[in-house]
């Protein structure tokens, strides 16, 4: 985990609103514009009912999109993650972001996505306490509270899950703490306050004709109050 010393404010675009089309000319126009990351959302058809795309779509766009430009912070709204790492470790992913409500045994998806060389991020839905990944801390990169149902872009912000990043912010000063869906220059205040550093967002970024404007003024926001979560 990063100290708080050096903990940023990160803006991931997600890349399921961009136009799928030509997703590795959209990709550099978001990295052009200001991303600090891209965050890919892959479903499965059966953890979530979208499906959307696999590991070879991956392999495809870091062909276009090298390590050293920018990294992939990989969603994965699967059943059995486990099965998933090694395909998405080979096809160039850096971060393997999984549900604890898809795996039985959080503790070997863990050391599993370790062992592949991806740093690891673990989720939990709105209807999840986030006391669960307590156990896990020390062991994952990030946390990842949703803040929409997984499973479909541009729902509306869920205020209500800001208490999780509350929690996770007092308890866990040094933790990488990333939000997802709704996330918007009129939301953003929420996240920032809360204590969230890791900002999703999809459809206020990628839509936008300006995203650099967007990401700055996202980023901005959390900036502002990373020292105050020191007094939390």
């Amino acid at each position: 985990m990063s100290s708080l010393s050096t903990l940023h404010a990160k803006i991931g675009p997600s890349i399921l609103n961009a136009d799928l089309a030509k997703l590795g000319s959209e990709c550099s126009r978001l990295i052009d514009a200001g991303a600090d990351y891209l965050h890919l959302d892959v479903m499965d058809g059966h953890f979530v009912p979208p499906i959307t795309f696999g590991h070879q779509m991956v392999e495809s766009l870091r062909k276009t999109i090298p390590k050293n430009r920018c990294w992939f912070d990989m969603h994965m709204m699967v059943e059995n993650p486990d099965k998933f790492v090694k395909d998405m470790s080979d096809a160039g992913a850096d971060q393997f972001v999984f549900h604890y409500e898809a795996t039985k045994d959080p503790q070997t998806t863990i050391r599993k996505i370790r062992e592949a060389g991806m740093k690891v991020g673990i989720a939990v839905k709105p209807k999840t306490a986030v006391d669960v990944v307590f156990p896990y801390i020390e062991e994952v990169d990030l946390v990842l509270v949703m803040t929409v149902e997984p499973g479909a872009g541009g729902q509306k912000f869920m205020q209500d899950m800001m208490p999780k990043v509350q929690t996770l912010r007092r308890k866990f000063k040094e933790l990488d703490i990333e939000v997802d869906g709704g996330v918007s220059p009129d939301t953003i205040h929420h996240c920032a306050e809360a204590g969230a550093n890791l900002i999703v967002s999809g459809t206020a970024v990628v839509k936008s004709p300006d995203p650099k404007s967007v990401m700055d003024q996202l980023r901005q926001s959390v900036s502002s109050k990373i020292p105050i979560w020191q007094n939390l």
